[in-house]
């Protein structure tokens, strides 16, 4: 009996500790899966970018013409140091080589790779240099010098370019790793001691063509650093667009290359340069079209034209003021109680024969949807009518609400985005009314005249001026294409690239 409830005990102790380690392991699983969570709930709203930009093969290719003119220009310029030896040859012979002078260095052929999830790779193949120098021999009581033409054929590079982007949001580029390997070289002294130059030419060949390899990949780096590194740092990361507002540009993470595109995701949100403030919404996921026919694609999503609407509402832009002065000349009514008491009889009474104004606002950012048939925008506008007393002081009269459906059509133009906005049919109603009861649909047509004649070209005239794209310096657009997607505007284009005067 005594060793059957020994066992029980025992039986029952294991079962404790089972169910204490099930316990723990319970716990961890979950503490992970909520911080596995957590982190991709961040990292989703860490890295979801307003505006994408992809450079496709193409653009690659045209980049890759101009990035090579300048590494043989960089190459051309390459110094080799002075080389001296010696060996026996029925006693020491010594040499020196000096004065190397490089005369060409050509890259005939070239391409450029896009590595999926690393960056880009440069491949050179082919390519060839000839440089001059002095030589030098001594050997016993002899002594004799003279010049050599070098001639280097076959030469192979390989630059792998990794990209990613700084504190500040910039590019950055520089390279990975870089390898040359030279399978031609060939001297050809002048002078009389022929039999000396072919004694110590093979060991000349085979110490420059170590010299130039190790020489090659220094001057590669170079002009990473020195040329291409600087000019993707011309990409803008803010963009001042006017005395209210500038837009970020800022790279959200390092450009991603795939195996048809790179694409570097920035941030595309507009801010009020008075007081910036944090966009009460968040960008949606942004993912392009497969469309690689142009050079370069801009993803524009809806989150980067409202952050504009926000901004430049945080910015009191949204804000206008309406005057008799701005009544177009061929209207047939003035902004004043002489006016409006055909409509409002209490006018002619309460405030006789005097000028009004009309205060047009939006209590919030008006936000605007973007989809395949285009932008589309309805608006709350409110307007507030004061009549303007002797003493310059605002006599509110009533408030109305405005609504109306808003279409926009959009271009690029000299590296901006433009657009004019189209107004449909205005729905009016009242609000509240300082002056007594009216028939707000008696001012339909004045209203039409006020959204269509002087509000409208307003915007437009700011719409017309543009929002810069994300461009490096010296860059011009072309054959532009424009397409509207759910949640985004897309924009193809060609590039061209301006050198500068001199260089």
């Amino acid at each position: 009996m005594m060793e059957l409830l020994l066992d029980i005990k025992a039986v029952r102790k294991t079962v404790q500790q089972w169910h204490r380690r099930a316990a723990r392991m319970r716990a961890q699983s979950l503490a992970v899966a909520c911080g596995a969570l957590a982190l991709c709930l961040a990292l989703t709203d860490a890295t979801n970018p307003g505006f994408v930009v992809r450079i496709t093969q193409a653009g690659l290719d045209y980049a890759h013409q101009h990035g090579i003119a300048i590494l043989e220009k960089e190459l051309a310029r390459l110094k080799l140091p002075d080389i001296s030896g010696d060996f026996r040859f029925l006693g020491k012979v010594y040499y020196q080589i000096s004065n190397l002078d490089l005369r060409t260095f050509h890259l005939p052929h070239s391409r450029i790779s896009l590595v999926p999830n690393v960056g880009l790779q440069v491949s050179i193949s082919n390519a060839f240099a000839e440089l001059n120098g002095n030589w030098r021999v001594k050997y016993g009581l002899i002594r004799s010098s003279g010049s050599f033409n070098l001639k280097v054929e076959n030469i192979y590079i390989r630059i792998d370019l990794r990209l990613g982007s700084d504190s500040s949001g910039k590019p950055t580029v520089d390279t990975s790793s870089c390898s040359t390997r030279i399978s031609k070289v060939h001297v050809h002294f002048s002078g009389k001691l022929s039999l000396l130059y072919n004694l110590f030419k093979k060991a000349v060949e085979s110490r420059l063509r170590k010299a130039l390899e190790g020489k090659v990949c220094d001057n590669v780096a170079k002009a990473v650093r020195n040329e291409l590194q600087p000019y993707a740092q011309t990409l803008p990361v803010t963009a001042r667009i006017d005395a209210m507002t500038g837009i970020d540009y800022a790279l959200v993470a390092s450009p991603t290359a795939t195996a048809r595109s790179l694409d570097t995701g920035l941030k595309g949100e507009f801010f009020s340069l008075a007081h910036r403030s944090t966009v009460p919404f968040p960008p949606l996921p942004l993912g392009l079209p497969p469309d690689h026919e142009r050079m370069v694609y801009f993803g524009a999503s809806s989150y980067f034209f409202n952050t504009a609407s926000f901004a430049y509402h945080s910015a009191g832009a949204l804000v206008f003021e309406i005057s008799d002065t701005m009544i177009p000349g061929g209207a047939d009514f003035h902004l004043n109680t002489s006016t409006f008491s055909a409509f409002i009889p209490q006018l002619e009474t309460m405030y006789p024969k005097l000028p009004m104004k009309f205060r047009l606002s939006t209590r919030s950012a008006p936000f605007l949807s973007i989809g395949p048939g285009g932008f589309s925008l309805q608006p709350v506008v409110d307007v507030q009518a004061f009549a303007v007393l002797p003493n310059a002081t605002l006599a509110p009269l009533f408030l109305l609400s405005l609504t109306t459906n808003v279409s926009a059509v959009v271009d690029v133009t000299s590296g901006h985005i433009v657009g004019s906005l189209t107004v449909g049919r205005i729905k009016l109603s009242l609000k509240r009314s300082d002056v007594g009861a009216f028939q707000v649909r008696m001012l339909q047509s004045i209203m039409n005249i006020v959204a269509s004649k002087i509000l409208l070209p307003r915007l437009n005239a700011r719409l017309g001026e543009g929002f810069p794209l994300p461009l490096p310096d010296r860059i011009q657009l072309s054959n532009i294409l424009v397409q509207f997607h759910k949640n985004f505007l897309l924009l193809g284009a060609d590039v061209q690239f301006q050198p500068q005067i001199g260089k």
